[in-house]
């Protein structure tokens, strides 16, 4: 099973950009499922953005066209770019990967101010 981190959050305007980035402490190249949640303030925990298979991304709606997530399988890395930030995409974001079990990263905080 590999380890997650997450980091690249930090506070921002709402209109600037942020990338987020998740390494993972083995390889990735095998494992089709994963994803980003974000739990927002006073929030339940949600879905943001995912891979359904290796090459299918999946985002909430409120995030489409905006979000992208991608893979870098030499670096072990998982990314979710993140344009035209408002503040309701403020929240903990927690990647995941599906390796015989779910396994999360422990969060990085964004915070969108107007």
């Amino acid at each position: 099973q590999v380890q997650l981190v997450e980091s690249g959050g930090g506070s921002v305007q709402a209109g600037e950009f942020l990338r987020l980035s998740c390494a993972a402490s083995g390889s990735i190249a095998s494992l089709s499922a994963m994803g980003w949640y974000r739990q927002a303030p006073r929030k339940q925990r949600e879905l943001v953005a995912r891979f359904s298979n290796f090459v299918d991304a999946n985002y909430v709606d409120s995030v489409q066209g905006r979000f992208t997530i991608s893979r870098d399988n030499a670096k072990n890395m998982v990314y979710l770019q993140m344009n035209k930030l408002k503040v309701e995409n403020t929240g903990v974001y927690y990647c995941y990967v599906d390796d015989r079990v779910r396994l999360w990263g422990r969060g990085t905080q964004v915070t969108v101010s107007s």
